[in-house]
C-alpha cells in the first residue's frame, strides 16, 4: 500500500480507480429496465342514459 502513495504510482492508481467507478456506474445504469410509457387507454365517450 505504501508504493501506491508515491507520485508515479499514485497517478496510475487514481486513473484505475476512476475507470473502475465509471465502468461500474455505467454497468449498473444499464441493468435498470427500460420503462416505456404505456399508451393512454382509449375509452368510448360516455353516453348519458335517459
Amino acid at each position: 500500500m505504501q508504493w501506491a502513495t508515491t507520485p508515479p504510482q499514485s497517478y496510475g492508481v487514481y486513473l484505475v480507480a476512476l475507470i473502475l467507478i465509471f465502468t461500474a456506474s455505467f454497468y449498473a445504469g444499464s441493468l435498470k429496465p427500460k420503462h416505456t410509457p404505456a399508451p393512454p387507454s382509449v375509452t368510448a365517450p360516455s353516453v348519458p342514459h335517459s
